[in-house]
């Protein structure tokens, strides 16, 4: 454990992605919890960034451009414009980096903050290991994210502190999410079902047919409306399963796939009465809110990086080959059978009974 007058300058890294952003939320609320009146600032990616723009507990947000930065050594133009993002870094004068990334990269940012404490995981891939000061064992090699990087609290003297998400969502954000929902038709205090049927990975995708049942069935049986959510890049998937849905008019699917930024998609998951999802960055923000979900399990284990809340109800096949950790469809050899064989109708009646909850 250290002084609290030790520490007065902290940097965090962890730049992506989007859920590990949401998984490290914690440590930086232990560290305010901890060290009040301390400069703590966070290097992330700038794709990730929104989310914690203008989170409260943090005085400085360093955007680190990965898609630029991964020019470095092959464009002499990035190469300089490396060298003065370190330079900066360097003039910041932390005493304190903490790397949840553990990778060589975030190694190398804490040793280039030249901050005197710098912590890591042993564990840590890439020799990211070398470049610090304090390693942190992780024994369990099922530990969850979550309780992982929260390994961190028991060096820095605020383990006594909750496991505390916030996502601090303003009121103007959830002025803008109502001004989104009215627009598509949804009246305020109309309950809903956020379905988000895109993930990072392929092998994590739930049939997009069985979606478009789910969507159907809960619109026909339970008569509740399904909002379909999304990136841009997942406009015409979305589009695809409300298309193909059979639902009365008045419950029809609504699509905001691409339609709204990552703190209006905060705050819209914030008013849904359940989420339907897979292992995705929703997942996580709907664990970190609080709100019911029924979470859609392939090649992924749970137990390392599921929702991190005890109101999600978890449908994964039973396989000798689960978990995989596969990205790739086409490195799969099974054909994809861990999301084939989940079924349409656990999917609705999970989210039935959380319906059924909430409005009880």
């Amino acid at each position: 454990m250290t002084d609290q007058a030790d520490h007065q300058r902290i940097l965090l890294i962890k730049p992506s992605s989007l859920g590990d952003v949401v998984h490290a939320l914690p440590v930086l609320h232990g560290l305010r919890e901890r060290f009040p009146s301390a400069h703590i600032a966070w290097l992330i990616s700038t794709a990730c960034a929104p989310l914690i723009r203008h989170h409260p507990e943090l005085n400085e947000v360093i955007e680190f451009d990965r898609r630029r930065f991964g020019r470095i050594g092959r464009s002499m133009h990035v190469s300089r414009q490396f060298a003065r993002f370190v330079s900066d870094l360097r003039a910041k004068e932390f005493d304190l980096a903490i790397d949840l990334q553990g990778l060589f990269r975030s190694g190398f940012l804490t040793l280039a903050s030249r901050a005197s404490m710098r912590i890591g995981f042993r564990s840590a891939r890439e020799l990211a290991w070398i470049f610090y000061t304090h390693e942190i064992d992780t024994p369990d090699p099922e530990l969850h994210a979550v309780d992982k990087n929260y390994r961190i609290a028991s060096v820095l003297g605020f383990d006594h502190v909750p496991v505390t998400f916030n996502l601090a969502v303003t009121d103007a954000e959830r002025q803008r999410a109502a001004d989104l929902l009215g627009a598509a038709g949804v009246t305020s205090g109309e309950p809903f079902v956020a379905i988000l049927p895109g993930a990072r990975g392929e092998a994590k995708r739930w049939l997009p047919e069985r979606y478009t049942s789910v969507v159907s069935r809960l619109a026909v049986e339970h008569r509740v409306r399904t909002l379909l959510m999304g990136t841009r890049d997942e406009a015409d998937l979305c589009a695809a399963i409300a298309a193909n849905a059979s639902a009365p008019r008045e419950l029809s699917p609504v699509n905001l796939a691409g339609r709204s930024g990552v703190r209006e998609m905060v705050a819209i998951l914030e008013r849904a009465s359940v989420v339907v999802c897979q292992d995705s960055a929703p997942a996580h923000i709907a664990a970190a809110l609080g709100r019911p979900i029924v979470c859609i399990l392939g090649p992924t284990n749970p137990r390392r990086t599921g929702p991190y809340a005890s109101h999600a109800y978890l449908l994964q096949a039973d396989l000798p080959c689960v978990p995989c950790y596969l990205r790739s469809l086409t490195q799969c050899p099974h054909g994809h059978e861990c999301m084939h064989q989940v079924d349409v109708d656990p999917v609705v009646r999970a989210t039935a009974s959380w319906l059924e909850k909430v409005s009880g």
